[in-house]
């Protein structure tokens, strides 16, 4: 009988333990901190830059409700993947928050100026990861629907340590700074390519539509991509312990070219910079070695 309450008592002491386990698991999860920082181009619906560059346009404001539609869909899924409190950054240049569309349970840093490298306004090491929505792939990329690198007007390129890079890199790289891992990239099929090929195969992706050329789509319903957006946010929330901050080496040999407009009918003249990024957090503002031509 003896015997019997010792094992009697070992099963009981072993539910606890997996019981406390199960518990502080759940208390983790449920603690998750989340940085999503947001962008336009790569938002269902939008192909063209009349979309994109001039702020309250009919086509504009149009872009910017597609915009609160997608957000809302990746906010619902990282609550429900457990997320507890998530901070929103209105990344794009001309702004796209709507106030009055915000989703519940989330907060929402918009307008210009605001300080943070990059203007990753709140970003510091207590997130645990960051998602990236409605982004765009790099300057050149044939099949990316507006495709470009910081500004699309004077095409700017980049290339760190030898490796040409855009903003999902640039943007990884100031949260790799902080130890914040990047779970998961939206935008067209060429970003979604991009973002695996910098980040892995481990990072989730999500396409809102692909792309033929620099304004011209195969867009994706809407009731479709919200779905995938919203399984996909719930889904990146169980990567997070797998995956690890984007790093590089560092200080950066930086590279940059852009065109700069000419007068009447001549071409752009391209000018290179070269430069050095002592850390992450001036991966853009960079100190300059010399200028061509």
């Amino acid at each position: 009988m003896k015997y019997i309450h010792k094992i009697a008592g070992k099963l009981l002491w072993l539910a606890f333990l997996q019981a406390f386990i199960a518990l502080t698991a759940s208390t983790q999860l449920s603690a998750q901190k989340i940085y999503v920082n947001t962008d336009l181009e790569g938002i269902s619906g939008v192909y063209k830059f009349a979309q994109t560059r001039e702020k309250d346009t009919p086509l504009n404001i149009q872009a910017c409700e597609y915009f609160m539609g997608d957000l809302a869909a990746v906010i619902r899924g990282l609550r429900d993947g457990g997320a507890r409190e998530i901070i929103v950054l209105d990344g794009h240049g001309s702004q796209c928050v709507i106030p009055h569309l915000m989703e519940p349970g989330a907060r929402y840093v918009t307008g210009l100026p605001r300080p943070g490298a990059g203007n990753l306004s709140e970003l510091d090491s207590t997130f645990d990861a960051m998602v990236m929505i409605g982004f765009h792939a790099m300057m050149g990329t044939p099949d990316g629907v507006l495709h470009h690198t910081q500004s699309s007007r004077t095409e700017n390129r980049y290339w760190y340590n030898g490796v040409e890079s855009g903003e999902l890199v640039q943007n990884a790289l100031i949260a790799g700074h902080y130890g914040v891992p990047l779970i998961m990239v939206t935008g067209d099929e060429a970003t979604c390519r991009e973002a695996r090929h910098f980040f892995g195969e481990k990072i989730v992706t999500v396409a809102t539509k692909k792309g033929f050329s620099r304004e011209s789509a195969l867009l994706y319903p809407f009731e479709e991509t919200r779905k995938a957006l919203y399984d996909g946010a719930k889904r990146a929330m169980s990567i997070i312990a797998s995956v690890k901050p984007y790093k590089i080496e560092m200080p950066a040999k930086v590279k940059m070219e852009y065109k700069k407009p000419a007068e009447g009918n001549a071409s752009p003249e391209v000018v290179t910079v070269e430069g050095v990024a002592s850390d992450a957090l001036h991966i853009l503002q960079f100190e300059r070695l010399r200028q061509d031509p």
